[in-house]
This record gives structure tokens, C-alpha cells and sequence, in this order.
């Protein structure tokens, strides 16, 4: 088994770029956190994207959780129906720079990338 197909079997999937970028992120909070994601009403399309990091000790019984190396990605059930099979990915270009959500659950995104219709 490749390591492209246990990701694809994730949830929510990360691209190496983007890990990195979380734990360098999480590494100046000098912490040990684990990153939510999930989505909320709001934004041009309708549900936006949301990521924060939060401490390990608020994982709810009911949240996923997709371990990377020892680096946890968390979301609630709610949001994960929204976000199964997405790609998190992470680009430092000048312009369109930042991370990009690839959601195959989406049937609209807006222009910024951080909404998205279903």
C-alpha cells in the first residue's frame, strides 16, 4: 500500500507542503496543539473554511481525529460531513500563496478560495 492511498483514505487530507507549514506554525506557539478544521455559515458561498489550532484536551468524543505523523487534525462530525475527502494543500507563492482548499464535496467555491457552496 503507497502512502497516496492512506491518505486518500483520510478524511480530511494534507499535502506535505501544508504539514509542514502547520507544524512550523504550531512550533512558534510553543505548544503542543493539534489543528481543528471545520466549516460555519458565512462567507460569499455560503459555509467558509475554518482552521485553528486548539489544545489536545478539547477533543471531543465524537470528534475525528487523523493523526500525520504524530501531528493531529481534528473535526466535528457537523463539519466533516461537509469537508470528507477534502485536500488541504499549502502554497508560499507571492500571489495565490497561502493554503487552497480542494473540496470534492463543493458545487461552487467563490474566487477566494475560503467559501464554498454544497
Amino acid at each position: 500500500m503507497t502512502s497516496t492511498t492512506q491518505t486518500q483514505q483520510r478524511g480530511i487530507q494534507v499535502s506535505a507542503a501544508a504539514l509542514a507549514h502547520v507544524k512550523g506554525l504550531r512550533d512558534k506557539q510553543g505548544k503542543d496543539l493539534c489543528l481543528r478544521v471545520g466549516v460555519r455559515q458565512g462567507g460569499c458561498s455560503g459555509m467558509s473554511y475554518m482552521m485553528d489550532f486548539e489544545d489536545p484536551s478539547k477533543i471531543g468524543e465524537k470528534d475525528q481525529v487523523f493523526d500525520y505523523d504524530g501531528f493531529q487534525i481534528v473535526s466535528d462530525p457537523k463539519s466533516l460531513l461537509y469537508l470528507y475527502g477534502l485536500m488541504l494543500d499549502y502554497s508560499d507563492a507571492m500571489i495565490g500563496g497561502g493554503f487552497q482548499f480542494t473540496n470534492p464535496n463543493a458545487s461552487q467555491t467563490c474566487g477566494c478560495g475560503k467559501s464554498f457552496g454544497v
